[in-house]
């Protein structure tokens, strides 16, 4: 099951929760069309913090197998998204516990040190810059960035997703904006420094 992450669906209308109602029926249609619209957007949520791509999409075939065994927990009326997410989110959390007890092992500090002086070297913002500043937030804080801007999720949807409060969900945004803005500073100052 691979998915094509540049394809950006239109995921706002109720199409989605039309095709789960129908996917829920046991139409086949309704089903590979739903993991062709979400899928996109579900490998790109997968792929923060993930090494390698054959790795995420890995764990898009076991979100998907996850939300089949799920889909008679769905219930029709109810925003699709937030439900899929929530499940994502589980997903990547025990997939990460697993690779942790297999791999073992931490990353040597000059990799860390390395790591910074190339993103310092790159100059302005780029995607790759903005990809590398998004890593250094918590997870809690960078799933808030994501689910907000990329995955365009209200923040009630994201709440319920979570299973947490609305004023949580913008105190993670406040803090994660905070971050990024001292992390984008402390970039500019090294670059001018040059």
């Amino acid at each position: 099951m691979v998915a094509d992450a540049s394809v950006q669906p239109d995921l706002k209308d109720g199409r989605l929760e039309d095709l789960m109602v129908r996917y829920q029926q046991a139409d086949e249609i309704a089903a590979a069309q739903l993991i062709r619209l979400v899928s996109p957007i579900l490998l790109r949520y997968l792929s923060a913090r993930i090494a390698t791509r054959n790795q995420a999409e890995d764990l898009l075939q076991e979100c998907w197998l996850r939300i089949h065994k799920a889909r008679c927990t769905y219930r029709p009326g109810q925003p699709l998204l937030p439900w899929i997410f929530a499940i994502a989110h589980h997903t990547r959390v025990d997939g990460f516990r697993r690779r942790r007890r297999i791999e073992s092992h931490e990353l040597a500090m000059d990799e860390i040190r390395d790591s910074k002086r190339s993103r310092q070297e790159a100059g302005p913002v780029s995607s790759l810059m903005f990809s590398q500043l998004l890593a250094e937030l918590p997870e809690s804080q960078r799933d808030v960035i994501f689910l907000l801007k990329v995955c365009g999720m209200s923040l009630e949807e994201i709440a319920r997703a979570r299973s947490t409060t609305i004023g949580a969900v913008k105190q993670k945004a406040h803090r994660a904006y905070e971050k990024l803005r001292t992390l984008l500073d402390e970039d500019s100052k090294t670059t001018v420094k040059r």
